[in-house]
């Protein structure tokens, strides 16, 4: 088959003016960004507002290997196949991150005959929205350790953890992750330990997912912990009078991205944020407008559907009010397999050669994860598609099981997709099962009470999500969450940080695991983008530096086995 470079420059491309015309949107709300790509005017939303809702999927997934399952192809393969079949459509995904190089696909949307194009654009970070990110959150760096050289006007504590904004990139550079700063005398800073994150992780990113409209990303990242005092008091990005700055870095990466699929059906690109330290989720204002406009938006949550998929129920739809109709939930037969046990997959190495035969004792021995995934769907309330994601070695014993499997656990549908290699014709049997899902009743609703405490929300999330039996917060969890409480911070949704290679806090648990205790380490705030995120599972040792949270990193075990994206 040819690359994905090869069949993107196979799309006949419109003018990008064409695909917003004819989705609904005004000559005036489109601003072209070159001919294939666009910036849309968020005027666009007041005034589309007394137009019907268009039905509203997430594509989710099983717990992924490390390979990835296909859900971005499927995002963009269902809303191809709702365009077959005569329904106006429009996706919503996340801006990929040239940044990671394991776990997050960069440099592409999608695969195969079923991708946004221009490829290349991609490359070229789009209209700079993580660019922009990546400026108001170093120019909020640089105003807290100028405010620390200037006698520490604002009051940051003498101790590097009283800083809490470090820096970012988009290079996955590891050198950066832990440094000192402010050396080569004292016109150069006051020298202190902090770092580098990845720019998706950056809190700003979060914030321009879950915004709005600009007004809100301004009252957000004026919310923004930036350090603390000597007696433990937040110091924010409005108190330290730069949140309005970092407002105007932005204020042009708000409005979403528009660009095309290789069927020429309209995709907003819109905010990249993680899927674990935050609700990897494209963004709202994205669906804000493409749920007037289309019959369909399809969108897409990161990882599986016990994180990505749970964050979008619980803090994405929280945040826009809007609700699903049904969910896509994709899989393929060599992650099933994989669930059994029996198999490791290891990126960069051969497939083990049991993957590619037909087993159906392993392929019934890993059902168990799909059918945990189905569960978690329908908690939240909301009917369930499964798409098997074909690839060359699967069989018909093979689909024809896990379609049986997956009915059994009460999944409103289940086809077969082809769309990597066919196109929007590949996905038409999964199409028409979501529209039938679509109009099947149901009765959304949150997993938790947003007003509970945070030790009840996490345990909720833990038991019903995982399967844990119970949650074990360690001392510093403890502290953390009992001080959150005494700021006012107790009633924010959590976003939990864990492995996305298994349901437990360990990678190496696959299928369903049973009869384990979620260790929760530490518990941190993101006051701007409005949710807590505890740490969960193990700390990762770095020579010379002790142990720290392995956060925004790849972890890698002895063998090569990319353990998690912590």
């Amino acid at each position: 088959m040819k690359s994905d470079l090869e069949i993107a420059r196979e799309a006949t491309l419109q003018p990008i003016e064409d695909i917003g015309t004819a989705a609904g949107l005004l000559p005036g709300e489109i601003e072209p960004h070159g001919r294939h790509m666009a910036k849309v005017s968020l005027d666009a939303i007041d005034r589309l507002a007394d137009r019907p809702k268009g039905k509203y999927v997430v594509v989710t997934a099983v717990t992924p290997t490390p390979l990835g399952e296909g859900k971005t192809v499927h995002t963009i393969g269902l809303s191809l196949a709702l365009g077959r079949r005569g329904k106006k459509v429009v996706t919503c995904i996340r801006q990929p991150s040239m940044g990671p190089l394991f776990g997050i696909k960069g440099g592409a949307a999608g695969g195969g005959y079923s991708q946004v194009v221009p490829m290349e654009s991609f490359n070229l970070h789009l209209t700079g929205d993580i660019h922009a990110v990546q400026a108001a959150h170093n120019l909020m760096a640089a105003h807290v350790d100028a405010s620390i050289l200037l006698k520490n006007r604002y009051g940051f504590g003498p101790e590097d953890d009283d800083v809490a904004w470090r820096r970012v990139s988009d290079t996955n550079d590891r050198v950066l992750r832990e440094i000192i700063l402010g050396l080569g005398g004292p016109k150069n800073g006051v020298p202190r330990r902090s770092g580098f994150d990845i720019t998706v992780a950056s809190e700003l990113m979060a914030i321009l997912g879950l915004s709005t409209d600009l007004l809100d990303m301004r009252a957000r990242i004026g919310r923004v912990i930036l350090g603390y005092t000597a007696d433990g008091q937040a110091i924010t990005a409005e108190q330290t009078k730069c949140a309005g700055a970092a407002t105007v870095v932005m204020r042009e990466a708000i409005k979403p991205t528009l660009m095309q699929t290789m069927e020429g059906t309209p995709c907003f690109v819109h905010a990249g944020p993680f899927a674990n330290i935050a609700h990897g989720n494209s963004s709202i204002v994205a669906d804000q407008i493409a749920i007037r406009l289309g019959e369909y938006v399809i969108t897409e949550a990161g990882f599986g559907a016990a994180i990505g998929a749970e964050k979008f129920f619980n803090i994405k739809c929280r945040a826009s009010g809007l609700k699903p109709d049904a969910a896509l939930l994709v899989c393929t037969v060599r992650a099933l397999k994989m669930h059994s046990g029996r198999f490791k997959i290891v990126p960069g190495k051969p497939l083990d050669p049991g993957l590619l035969q037909e087993d159906l004792a392993a392929l019934r021995d890993g059902m168990e994860n799909l059918e945990a995934q189905i569960a978690n769907v329908q908690a939240h309330g909301i009917p369930v598609v499964v798409a098997i994601n074909r690839f060359p070695d699967d069989t018909d014993a093979e689909h024809a099981l896990i379609r049986e499997a997956a009915l059994a656990a009460g999944a409103h549908g289940c086809e077969v997709s082809n769309v990597f290699v066919e196109g929007g014709e590949g996905g038409l049997a999964m199409a028409e099962a979501i529209e039938k899902a679509c109009e099947a009743p149901s009765n959304f609703e949150h997993l938790y009470d947003v007003n509970a405490s945070i030790r009840e929300k996490v345990t909720t999330i833990a038991k019903r999500m995982y399967g844990a039996d119970s949650v074990d917060f360690e001392p510093q969890a403890e502290e953390e969450i009992d001080r959150y409480e005494e700021l006012g911070y107790g009633k924010l949704p959590i976003c939990m940080a864990k492995t996305h290679l298994s349901l437990s806090h360990d990678p190496k648990l696959k299928g369903r695991p049973k009869g384990f205790r979620l260790p929760v380490r530490s518990v941190r705030l993101a006051a701007g983008a409005g949710f807590l995120y505890p740490l969960c599972g193990t700390m990762m040792t770095m020579p010379g530096l002790g142990s720290k949270p392995a956060l925004e990193q790849v972890d890698i075990d002895s063998d090569g086995q990319v353990v998690g994206l912590f």
